[in-house]
């Protein structure tokens, strides 16, 4: 899968009418078109991070970007054997791939509900 690495910085803060404050996403998928950010910081340090995805998807709301916390930077290393990290056990597993849920009713699938 190509991906290029911190390929460009959007800006998601102004003074005067003028980029103040930069973001810059970890990696770009270009098959997907889409931009991921990781990080594997302390919660203050990742409470910040959600506000500059906040203020990127405010700013540029056509550009695609998901953020990927510590637990499912882990879980993927141990998924695909990159390495075995020794504390994995104590990271809860993600109840929900990271981004916005999405909803199907089983009747539009063509499935009934038994019950």
């Amino acid at each position: 899968m190509p991906w290029e690495y911190e390929p460009r910085s959007f800006p998601i803060g102004f003074e005067d009418g003028e980029p103040a404050k930069f973001f810059q996403p970890d990696f770009y998928l270009p098959d997907d078109q889409m931009f991921i950010e990781i990080t594997t910081m302390n919660q203050k340090l990742v409470t910040k991070k959600n506000k500059k995805i906040r203020l990127l998807k405010q700013y540029h709301p056509d550009v695609r970007c998901k953020i990927f916390y510590q637990r499912d930077y882990l879980h993927l290393v141990a998924k695909y054997g990159l390495e075995e990290p020794d504390h994995l056990e104590e990271v809860v597993a993600p109840t929900r791939i990271p981004g916005q849920p999405e909803i199907v009713r089983l009747e539009d699938r063509g499935e009934r509900l038994t019950g």
